[in-house]
């Protein structure tokens, strides 16, 4: 019966897992989705990105749920409480992954004009940055890699770079161009929120390592605003 017990002990710390990635997959695509929608000037994408958000609100309530009933029920310890713990701590990024796409779809709808070709193409490039970023946690937790989570933590450093050039040349471009181009000022606010999406890429791969190795480690960073 004992035995009975910690199998089913086992499945349920699997279930919290696989919950908390499928969160991840839907942040992913939110993500792209609002890139797409922003790009391709997608109204009813950007809608589908904003409604889809609720979802992602509901999985955290349910992670939420299963990993208190499981520390109620079972009083975890060692590895199986870092299960726990970092179920709560990367549906907490991947919930605040989920807003910075509602953020990317609400601005995208509030640009008005046609986004200068340039323009796109510097910010398509952060996008690109972000998700991938985003991608290759949400396998470092699945996998329980620590080798991948490293990477994404790697990572951020190109992160970093394509912000800081995409930053400064939008705001070369709003201010030479000024009240002309509306839309690229807007483009700041979405750098803005791919940069928030990358920090939280990187949170979620040192839980990660957390959770593999029982080492909290911490990725200081110089901000540029």
């Amino acid at each position: 019966m004992e035995r009975q017990t910690r199998q089913e002990y086992i499945h349920d710390l699997e279930v919290v897992q696989e919950l908390v990635a499928s969160m991840g997959d839907k942040a992913l695509k939110n993500v792209e989705n609002a890139m797409t929608a922003l790009l391709d000037d997608d109204v009813e994408l950007a809608k589908k990105v904003m409604k889809a958000d609720d979802e992602i609100d509901d999985m955290i309530v349910d992670v939420e749920d299963k990993c208190i009933l499981l520390i109620a029920k079972q009083q975890p310890i060692a590895h199986d409480l870092r299960v726990i713990a970092t179920g709560f701590k990367i549906s907490t990024d991947i919930e605040r992954i989920g807003d910075h796409a509602f953020d990317i779809a609400k601005t995208a709808l509030a640009v008005e004009e046609q986004l200068n070709p340039e323009c796109k193409r510097w910010i398509k490039e952060l996008g690109d940055c972000a998700a991938d970023m985003l991608r290759m946690a949400v396998k470092a937790y699945r996998d329980n890699n620590v080798q991948e989570a490293d990477e994404v933590r790697k990572m951020d450093k190109h992160m970093d770079t394509v912000f800081e050039h995409t930053f400064y040349a939008l705001s070369d471009f709003v201010t030479k161009e000024g009240a002309r181009q509306k839309g690229a000022t807007q483009l700041l606010f979405i750098a803005r929120f791919l940069e928030r999406i990358g920090d939280h890429a990187v949170n979620i791969a040192e839980w990660v390592i957390y959770l593999e190795t029982a080492e909290r480690i911490h990725q200081k960073k110089n901000r540029l605003i």
